[in-house]
């Protein structure tokens, strides 16, 4: 069992709405604090948006993932895993961008993703947009490729944007694989769907081996049958998670910049996260909530319930 300090704060001593929101009530452990070193997972703010391309506002996602996570309680419903108690897991702040330069941003989140690896600390990302995933990839798999389970409604495979944009939400993981931080053999994406410019990003998966299971296969067959698949394909070795709100129907997750309707349903999307047992996560990002479109706040509470589905995952891995 963990010791007290990293245990998040109980309704039954503080009221829910009082108090400093941090994720799920845990300690804030920034990298000058004494307990830094004893993090098991950290759960990390990005907020940045310089790479979206359409409607802004998922820099203000990590405040409003705060504060929405503060109901999350102690214990699984279904699994009874208790992750807070099985890991020792803190909010670490976040990383502050460069909100007029994205290289220099980007550089600064792999520096301060690389000290937790140095660290030990595996990380919980609340993005930001989905270019997010690129330096954090960069500092997680500096030594060797990792596998990925992506879920989403579009690649974020394509080339370039505009007139030779690199670096966009719809570039990351292109780079990623260009720059063999992703072995693109052991990488999965599921969920896609919405109307195309062409097939660019689907014929560079065809080339290079990734799979897509598109929105029609994966209704067809299901949570269970796709995710039993997805785990065979990234395996035991080192995996990254990535999860874009816009996997989700916006019908249930209207609070992000680039929705496409036909997707699953608020239950279904932490049914494919309970599927994930059994994986080496090193790593693992929530992206692309945007405040601005989510007035109710329910976009947000699926974020972090999902998060909190993933991080009982990685509870479940032991240290």
């Amino acid at each position: 069992m963990t010791d007290t300090f990293f245990h998040p704060v109980s309704g039954f001593d503080l009221p829910r709405f009082a108090g400093v929101p941090t994720f799920m009530r845990l300690p804030l452990v920034q990298p000058d604090h004494p307990r830094y070193g004893d993090v098991d997972v950290g759960l990390v703010g990005v907020p940045w948006d310089s790479g979206t391309t359409n409607r802004p506002g998922p820099r203000h996602g990590p405040r409003q993932l705060r504060d929405a996570s503060t109901m999350i309680r102690a214990q699984h419903a279904t699994s009874g895993m208790r992750p807070f108690e099985a890991l020792n897991c803190a909010d670490l702040g976040d990383v502050g961008p460069n909100p007029a330069d994205i290289m220099d941003s980007m550089a600064r989140i792999t520096t301060f993703y690389e000290g937790m690896k140095k660290a030990g600390i595996r990380p919980l990302t609340a993005g930001g947009d989905h270019l997010t995933s690129l330096p954090v990839l960069r500092a997680l798999a500096n030594d060797a490729a990792l596998g990925m389970v992506h879920f989403d409604s579009h690649t974020d495979l394509f080339h370039s944007y505009f007139n030779g944009t690199m670096y966009t939400h719809g570039t990351p993981f292109r780079r990623a694989v260009e720059e063999g931080l992703l072995d693109p053999k052991r990488v999965v994406q599921i969920g896609i769907r919405g109307t195309m410019y062409d097939a660019e990003d689907r014929d560079f998966a065809a080339a290079n081996g990734i799979r897509l299971i598109l929105i029609e296969e994966f209704h067809a067959r299901g949570v269970a049958d796709v995710m039993a698949e997805a785990r065979e394909i990234v395996g035991t070795a080192p995996t990254y998670v990535s999860y874009d709100i816009d996997f989700v129907d916006p019908t249930f997750a209207p609070g992000t910049g680039t929705p496409e309707v036909g997707g699953p349903n608020s239950y279904q999307a932490l049914q494919v996260c309970r599927e994930l047992a059994g994986l080496n996560i090193v790593g693992a990002d929530m992206v692309e909530v945007s405040p601005p479109f989510d007035t109710s706040g329910g976009t947000a509470f699926l974020g972090v319930s999902i998060m909190f589905e993933i991080l009982c995952i990685m509870a479940g891995q032991g240290r």
